[in-house]
């Protein structure tokens, strides 16, 4: 992943104008139409919740995905890392359970980050883990667990790469740029002819080529090709099926599809010091948030370097599971939702229901300015009891509550309404009376 530094070390301004030998190409679709592309991601926008996976070499440091490249480690001394890279046979199936448990629908892995160590069985090079200590395909045993759980599996590939000799030089040498492209557009088809049928592919980091010097068309329909039903994301130089906006939530104001991916803590690999972790209570909330625009939430895990999942995880995982358990219909296949005004709740709907989701609990009365549909019935969705309201126009009120939130982390109130709930603040702002 970039992790927002990489537009901070900004390789293209370092190398200036000449970053690429061909000029940028024009924004290209992918090679079907809407109609096609609504079909492939049909699964995908009801889905909503996903599993990233970020595992490699540079989680033996336990010192961050970048650590080769931000301290400067030689490729000589990094390569050194394959020797103790041996997880534990299957590590994966942990994984897909937990993923299974927590409620999300499809994983994600590393295929090959930045530092160039691949985790399948290429043909393309011997810096992949089945022919290093390790002895063994990684993806393979990855697809294998995913889909024993009935998960969707995704494959993250990363344009960039720090160990292959012509990964930088690329930019400015033509037989250079024809070797690595060849050796990447190589390895994404391996990845999608051995595998099976592969529901995402997650391109990143594209330095230091534009989607001209990849070849990023001809590589889109190499994939369709392989593919039919897969869907891309956007990180190839080209707008792809879905956006990514990653460490924040940004609904994307065209309607396009977008995916919003995060860690759990600040890392994306493994990193032993890095304790600061998010709550159950924010994922859920961020999950709510991405619903409420019509995004989705591809949130990470580092596993540690025998594939054990760190315990944090896990438990910050299995809570977010009890919560979809009880709450889950309010977040898979949701509509955007144009009501998100409030100060302790967000908002998912389906058709003319709203649900609101109170993660800071105000007491015994729940409030909602704005809102312009009229409310039919409501209730607490977890346990089912009725709630009563009063409604007037400038806000709805949900009385009679109890004093402490009746369902922890967030609390859900499912209100029926007579159309579908939209929220007006302007006319509070405007026409409320003033004394």
């Amino acid at each position: 992943m970039s992790d927002n530094r990489f537009s901070r070390r900004s390789y293209l301004a370092m190398l200036g104008a000449g970053a690429t030998l061909a000029a940028s190409a024009p924004a290209a679709p992918a090679p079907a139409g809407d109609a096609d592309r609504a079909r492939r991601m049909r699964w995908w926008h009801e889905a909503k919740f996903g599993m990233f996976i970020h595992w490699g070499l540079y989680s033996v440091l336990g010192r961050h995905e970048w650590a080769m490249e931000e301290e400067g480690i030689p490729v000589p001394e990094y390569e050194q890392l394959a020797k103790r890279f041996t997880p534990q046979p299957n590590s994966a199936r942990a994984w897909a359970k937990l993923a299974r448990k927590a409620g999300q629908k499809y994983m994600v892995m590393t295929t090959k980050h930045h530092e160039g160590f691949c985790l399948f069985d290429t043909k393309l090079t011997s810096y992949c883990a089945p022919k290093q200590a390790c002895g063994r395909d990684l993806v393979r045993e990855y697809v294998e667990a995913a889909r024993a759980e009935g998960l969707r599996v995704g494959f993250y590939h990363s344009l960039m790469d720090w160990h292959h000799p012509d990964g930088a030089r690329c930019a400015q040498d033509e037989a250079a740029r024809r070797r690595f492209v060849d050796y990447i557009h190589g390895q994404i088809r391996e990845l999608l002819t051995n595998y099976g049928k592969i529901d995402v592919l997650w391109y990143d980091v594209s330095w230091p080529l534009d989607a001209q010097g990849w070849e990023s068309e001809r590589m889109n329909e190499m994939v369709f090709k392989l593919q039919p039903d897969i869907v891309v994301n956007n990180r190839n130089g080209l707008p792809g099926d879905f956006s990514t906006p990653e460490q924040h939530i940004h609904a994307e104001e065209s309607g396009r599809a977008w995916e919003s991916c995060m860690t759990m803590n600040d890392s994306w690999g493994y990193q032993r010091a890095d304790d600061n972790w998010k709550s159950a209570k924010t994922v859920i909330r961020n999950l709510s948030t991405c619903a409420n625009g019509g995004g989705n939430y591809l949130l990470n895990i580092g596993p540690k370097p025998d594939g054990s999942i760190p315990e944090e995880s896990v438990r910050i995982l299995s809570a977010v599971g009890q919560w979809m358990d009880r709450n889950g219909a309010t977040i898979y296949d949701s509509e955007p939702c144009q009501p998100s005004n409030s100060v302790f709740a967000n908002f998912t709907r389906k058709g003319k229901t709203l649900y609101i989701h109170v993660y800071f609990w105000p007491g015994d009365t729940v409030a909602i300015g704005g809102l312009q549909a009229k409310v039919v019935s409501a209730r607490l969705l977890a346990s089912g009891k009725k709630v009563e309201f009063e409604q007037e126009q400038f806000r709805v009120r949900f009385k009679g509550l109890p004093a402490t939130a009746p369902d922890e982390p967030v609390t859900v109130i499912a209100a029926e309404c007579d159309a579908e709930p939209t929220q007006n603040m302007d006319l509070i702002r405007t026409q409320r009376p003033r004394t």
